[in-house]
């Protein structure tokens, strides 16, 4: 695994601060996660697009992942896999990219997402 740093652009971290005014979730990572599983939830591969990692938000793997950093990863490699991707190093790191930019932008899209309890529900319902 090459993804060790994981940087988000200035509109992410904007987002990410809306979040956690809203959820009153205090840690980027936490919400990271959040975000790159309701991205992965998507059917839709997210589009390509290139992303200008700017801000000053930065964590290691370890800080995102946590103790499931291999859960992580493996969810992420198995949607590249049903999405047809290589499963290289640079292809896995630019998708996660992609995720978890895509997931931040619809967990600050999501009107009906209030608090953290709309989080959690959001988690069982799937929307």
């Amino acid at each position: 695994m090459t993804l060790e740093h994981i940087r988000v652009t200035q509109q992410a971290r904007d987002q990410l601060i809306t979040l956690k005014r809203r959820t009153g979730i205090a840690h980027w990572n936490v919400l990271c996660r959040w975000a790159l599983c309701r991205s992965l939830a998507e059917p839709n591969v997210p589009p390509a697009v290139k992303l200008t990692l700017d801000s000053n938000v930065e964590m290691s793997w370890r800080t995102f992942a946590g103790e499931h950093g291999d859960v992580y990863w493996a969810l992420l490699r198995y949607r590249c896999h049903v999405d047809g991707f290589d499963l290289d190093d640079e292809t896995l790191a630019q998708q996660f990219r992609l995720h978890l930019h895509r997931g931040i932008g619809y967990l600050v899209g999501d009107s009906t997402l209030t608090n953290i309890a709309s989080l959690a529900r959001m988690s069982s319902t799937g929307h």
